[in-house]
């Protein structure tokens, strides 16, 4: 403990986000708490989308999850995409960040729980192995098995494959992210009894139209997953 003690007088814990002293490890100072939009109250039942009003108890869904069919049963979202939300997402994602499991497992955890099973596989959305190469690590991957030991559940890092390299989602709409993915995941071969007969909770970094999110359940559900709930970190959405 003295030890513990001296290394925080030389090493005090820093803000995630921005740098700034903090009392605890991991955390967010307050100028940066007040502008990472945390998602609570009434939500989306499929896709963890805000709602206006209060949580009552009972499911609702946001008008894209009214007029668009999912294919997964249940999501939840940790976050609103913007602003230190955003910035932490791209940290994660572009540089190196990977001590920033740490905290959004515990944001991820706090949304998912309604969602996870006993017998509940979490798996990450996959990257294309040259997009793996080129960024080192699959940040859906490490916020799927920092999850799992929050959860205390299994993580199956590799249940899925992206057997085709599709082009980025940046800049197309809603049709074309759609069209862009379909067809583009399945279960890797000898990985079907890990989704067969079991639910499986998928993970990724950001949702914004779902098109990843349904064509990597459509593959999960083709290798006999007894159905499909998806968390992401962020959610980009309107302001309820």
């Amino acid at each position: 403990m003295g030890l513990q003690a001296a290394l925080r007088l030389i090493y005090p814990p820093l803000c995630i986000a921005c740098d700034g002293q903090v009392a605890t490890e991991f955390g967010l100072c307050t100028d940066c708490w007040q502008t990472t939009p945390f998602i609570g109250g009434a939500v989306c039942d499929c896709c963890g989308a805000p709602l206006p009003g209060e949580d009552d108890g009972r499911a609702a869904q946001c008008d894209d999850c009214l007029t668009l069919a999912r294919p997964w049963s249940r999501g939840r979202a940790a976050l609103q995409y913007r602003d230190t939300a955003r910035q932490l997402v791209m940290a994660l994602k572009h540089a190196d960040r990977l001590d920033l499991a740490v905290p959004a497992a515990q944001w991820l955890m706090r949304a998912a729980s309604p969602l996870i099973a006993p017998d509940t596989v979490i798996a990450p959305v996959p990257l294309h192995w040259l997009r793996m190469v080129r960024r080192k690590y699959n940040q859906s991957a490490v916020l799927a098995q920092a999850l799992a030991r929050q959860a205390g559940r299994p993580a199956c890092p590799d249940l899925l494959i992206r057997h085709r390299n599709t082009r980025s989602q940046e800049g197309r709409d809603r049709d074309g992210r759609f069209r862009n993915v379909e067809g583009a995941f399945r279960v890797r071969p000898g990985r079907d009894w890990v989704a067969a007969g079991r639910p499986v909770l998928l993970v990724d970094d950001v949702m914004t139209s779902g098109a990843t999110l349904s064509a990597c359940t459509e593959a999960c559900l083709a290798a006999g997953a007894a159905r499909v709930d998806v968390v992401v970190l962020c959610r980009v959405a309107k302001e309820a």
